[in-house]
């Protein structure tokens, strides 16, 4: 076998993010020499997920400088006997993000048979938080109706509000074709809300109900997203089964997907190096000369990389929190023949919490709720994924959706906070491109559903690899590999 130095690899991949490790198994069965590499000892790059103990490794880096898209990251636990199972027993999700059962994602990795070895879970009920009036009453969690048999067995709304509602819903499924388009195309770029208000006469809280669907971070998304984004939300009910229109993979989302697409490369062929990047790079020599800091040198005719500085310091908040209860009223199966969901969806809407200074949130706050189906936490706890948009008293402002929420769900006991990670995940504006050999991906989108057109990216940077050779109808579309007795062995 050629050493690293000997081999003129056709690629160096740098990095094992989600769009870097989907083009490795873009590359899988292409024949050509690829050696990916990652400076971190663990895949996923900003999508990666973590155990307990990772975490804390991952938080000093992040305070010493060392994550460019992460700052203000920091850990809190109870002291003395915290409830918690031992390290490994979590694995926390940096970024995680539901995928819509129509994403283009699914439909490559079931191409790819790579979806073999991912398991997939029901995102469930989509729920609004509501304050109570009364300080003497809890605040309550109501369900969003977004399907007809919803809308007609739901007693939030009245009749006429679920007129109104049901004729949206009808719109929306069929909005990109005449006579539909003139009724929007004149406030596309407007404020949803101000399109509901003024077509079908939607009051504010059903316009609250569909701004969560979008799960737009600052509640202000226009007309012409906002659409789309509901169409391939309720387009994708029951595509996949009953009661569900989105999934999420177990074992940490997205760090999931990678790493199976790597471990894909890896049987193609790739070669893979954790804990190794790139010291220096001389790309006006052809090949490319890269110096490792294995202390390595090698030449490859093409890098592929991720671009991973902010190009400023806004961006979105996080909190995680582990918490001492299965709350299993969020996941339970509302439709029969549904799968139990392992995930709810929670939005707290703008001017529904306030700061400890008295202040009302002026974005809304997300939170995901993840069961231990997920693989994330032990049995009898759950994993509370909040995010919000907000700037403004951010820490505040997510603390207090943690301190509402465990009320809302409280019985006879409020359920205990075991264990708080939060940060705040930088933006950037910067676009994938390719200049001479080099592509660079963008950085991963804050969003908290995966947005297909990440996978552009991910189909130009194999075409500049493959080059002549790219050949379309055989892009991540494979047969399973000849001798493969099992859905396993195509990997191991």
């Amino acid at each position: 076998m050629e050493s690293l130095a000997d081999t003129l690899w056709d690629v160096v991949i740098c990095g094992t993010g989600l769009q870097q490790s989907l083009l490795a198994l873009a590359l899988s069965r292409s024949d050509k020499k690829v050696l990916h590499i990652d400076p971190n000892d663990f895949y996923g790059g900003a999508e990666a997920a973590f155990s307990l103990q990772e975490v804390e490794s991952w938080v000093e880096k992040v305070e010493a400088g060392k994550e460019g898209l992460f700052e203000a990251a920091s850990v809190e636990k109870l002291e003395g006997d915290t409830g918690l199972s031992f390290p490994r027993a979590y694995s926390l999700a940096l970024a995680p993000q539901l995928i819509h059962a129509r994403s283009t994602l699914l439909s490559q990795l079931v191409s790819s048979r790579a979806y073999r070895q991912v398991e997939f879970l029901a995102v469930g009920s989509f729920s609004i938080f509501k304050p109570s009036p009364d300080s003497s009453q809890k605040p309550t969690l109501v369900r969003i109706p977004s399907t007809r048999e919803d809308v007609f067995s739901t007693t939030a709304i009245s009749a006429k509000a679920k007129r109104g509602l049901m004729k949206f819903l009808k719109f929306v499924l069929d909005y990109d074709s005449t006579p539909q388009t003139a009724t929007w195309q004149p406030h596309a770029d407007a404020p949803l809300t101000e399109f509901l208000l003024k077509e079908f006469k939607m009051d504010q809280e059903l316009q609250t109900y569909i701004i969560t669907l979008t799960l737009s971070l600052d509640g202000k998304i226009n007309t012409r997203d906002g659409l789309a984004v509901i169409r391939r939300h309720l387009s994708s009910m029951g595509m996949y089964g009953p009661g569900f229109a989105a999934l999420y993979p177990k074992w940490g989302g997205l760090s999931e997907i990678a790493q199976v697409s790597c471990r894909a490369g890896a049987v193609g062929g790739a070669v893979y190096m954790l804990g190794t990047g790139v010291k220096t790079m001389n790309n006006k020599e052809d090949p490319i000369v890269i110096e490792l800091t294995s202390g390595d040198t090698i030449k490859t005719r093409k890098v592929v990389r991720a671009n991973e500085s902010a190009t400023d310091h806004s961006g979105i908040n996080r909190l995680v929190a582990v918490v001492g209860s299965s709350l299993k009223s969020l996941f339970e199966s509302t439709v029969e023949g549904a799968p139990t969901p392992a995930v709810a969806i929670v939005a707290f809407p703008a001017g529904s919490l306030s700061t400890a200074a008295g202040e009302a949130s002026k974005s809304p706050v997300y939170l995901s709720v993840h069961s231990s189906d997920t693989g994330e936490c032990p049995v009898n706890q759950s994993v509370l994924y909040f995010t919000t948009g907000s700037e403004h008293a951010s820490k505040d402002l997510l603390q207090q959706a943690l301190d509402s929420f465990l009320a809302a769900v409280a019985g006879d006991t409020v359920p205990q906070c075991l264990y708080k990670l939060q940060y705040k995940q930088l933006q950037s504006s910067a676009q994938s491109q390719a200049s001479g050999s080099i592509f660079d991906f963008a950085p991963p989108a804050t969003a908290l559903a995966f947005d297909d057109s990440t996978l552009q990216s991910v189909h130009d940077a194999w075409k500049m690899v493959l080059g002549d050779e790219a050949v379309e109808e055989e892009y991540l579309t494979f047969a399973d590999r000849e001798g493969a007795m099992d859905d396993d062995e195509v990997y191991d």
